[in-house]
């Protein structure tokens, strides 16, 4: 979180596309979460957190299933496999699976963070993890949930100000499309981090 802040205060810095005046409200609203958002990285300096081996693109269209089963065959595209923290695959795969739009939809009264999409993905976690996950990571699992539509809305508008050069774009806004989108993602999260503790606490 703390290396895409980083470029985006760069974007921001630079503002290429002329771009900036525009989305002032945006530029506030990430400044504002920021230092609440790299939470991760100041555990891992007091050495409250430690990097294990993460997929760091989980989502269920990286799972090969078995077409008369359902069941799991393997994991596919490992090339971005590395030493994370686990909020990675945990945050990034609800990034996705719990929207039920996707990420540059404009529909923005759609965008939700589905709780029975959390609930049934935090159940399985939880059990798989059960025999190595420390408590700083459990008791940081809503956290993740939230970080990662706030990390991808950060780099979506990084790029926008910087004048699409890293995403692929469809029209000129679709970056600026994207960003709302996750923002929203993210704000919802952030409303439903109660229940989430709730349901992790239920479920020891």
């Amino acid at each position: 979180m703390e290396f895409r802040l980083r470029q985006f205060h760069e974007a921001v810095a630079a503002n290429p596309a002329g771009r900036l005046e525009e989305v002032k409200d945006l530029v506030e609203e990430i400044e504002k979460r920021a230092e609440a958002m790299c939470i991760q990285e100041r555990l891992y300096r007091e050495g409250q957190l430690k990097k294990r081996t993460n997929h760091c693109d989980t989502k269920v269209n990286n799972m090969m299933f078995d077409a008369d089963s359902d069941k799991v065959l393997c994991v596919i595209d490992l090339d971005t496999v590395m030493p994370s923290y686990v909020f990675s695959d945990f945050g990034d795969f609800l990034r996705t699976a719990a929207n039920p739009v996707a990420e540059d939809s404009p529909e923005l009264d759609k965008v939700d963070f589905d709780m029975e999409i959390f609930k049934a993905f935090t159940r399985g976690y939880l059990k798989g993890t059960k025999p190595f996950l420390s408590p700083i990571e459990r008791e940081n699992l809503p956290y993740a949930a939230c970080l990662f539509p706030f990390m991808q809305a950060v780099r979506f508008f990084a790029d926008y100000i910087g004048g699409d050069t890293y995403y692929k774009i469809k029209y000129p806004e679709h970056n600026l499309v994207r960003t709302r989108n996750q923002m929203k993602l993210f704000h919802s999260a952030l409303g439903k981090v109660p229940q989430m503790m709730e349901f992790i606490t239920d479920c020891q």
